[in-house]
């Protein structure tokens, strides 16, 4: 049909999409593929034939971005608001946080994710290496968030997550937790993590017995959302991306 053949032209061959970021040679390519060592759009895939869409596809060697035209690097900071989902294209056809940045016209990738029900500091880029740094487990890179839950978890629960708790078998690394205030209901907290696994907050209150209801993340680093609002972004400057770092 009609849509296939549109969505078909800006297709090309996984192996010829690496090549050509000129990391390897294209033989070389089919040898990452079939050791598992590619992902499009996070999933491996190990299959020669696969085309992907590079404008609406993320490809990752190792978790690390390719991108082919790195010329022009570009960092943006987008304060997503709930409803827009932090993947390149949605097969359920919901918002997507690129079509906010509505003046950017590079190819930009989110680094890390906020689930559709959250919002906040999301950072957008074009440069693989920084994307890596910033999600590697060995940059420990904090993350903080403000998080609302139902209840009041106690103090020997939080102890639990400020020290770390088992999920899908391995221990989260410690968390600060500190309380932001109290409703008859509900509590704030203000949590800095280093690690993003999927959905780790959420899962780390769940643990507790306690349902996060709204979760915003505050700052990558140093690097705050300041007074950008929903929806809006603006450009760092390459002096603030040291600040992710802080």
């Amino acid at each position: 049909n009609m849509t296939d053949t549109g969505r078909s032209e800006g297709r090309q061959r996984l192996q010829k999409f690496i090549a050509a970021s000129g990391i390897t040679s294209r033989r070389k390519a089919e040898e990452l593929i079939k050791a598992g060592r590619i992902s499009v759009d996070g999933r491996v895939v190990t299959e020669m034939g696969c085309k992907i869409d590079p404008r609406r596809q993320m490809v990752a060697l190792d978790g690390m971005l390719i991108t082919v035209d790195e010329t022009s690097l570009i960092y943006v900071l987008l304060n997503k608001p709930v409803g827009y989902v932090t993947t390149l294209a949605d097969p359920q056809g919901r918002p997507v946080v690129t079509e906010l940045l509505t003046t950017i016209h590079q190819r930009v990738f989110p680094v890390g994710r906020l689930d559709l029900d959250s919002e906040g500091a999301l950072l957008l880029t074009n440069d693989g290496a920084l994307a890596h740094k910033v999600m590697h487990p060995r940059y420990q890179t904090t993350k903080t968030y403000q998080v609302m839950v139902s209840g009041h978890p106690g103090r020997k629960r939080l102890a639990q997550l400020r020290q770390g708790i088992v999920l899908d078998n391995r221990k989260t690394a410690p968390a600060s937790i500190t309380m932001v205030r109290q409703t008859i209901d509900h509590t704030v907290f203000k949590v800095i993590i280093h690690e993003g696994r999927k959905r780790q907050i959420k899962r780390m209150f769940a643990a507790i017995d306690h349902r996060v209801i709204a979760l915003t993340r505050l700052a990558y680093g140093k690097l705050g959302l300041g007074s950008l609002g929903s929806g809006a972004y603006r450009i760092l400057q390459p002096s603030e991306i040291t600040k992710i770092f802080l």
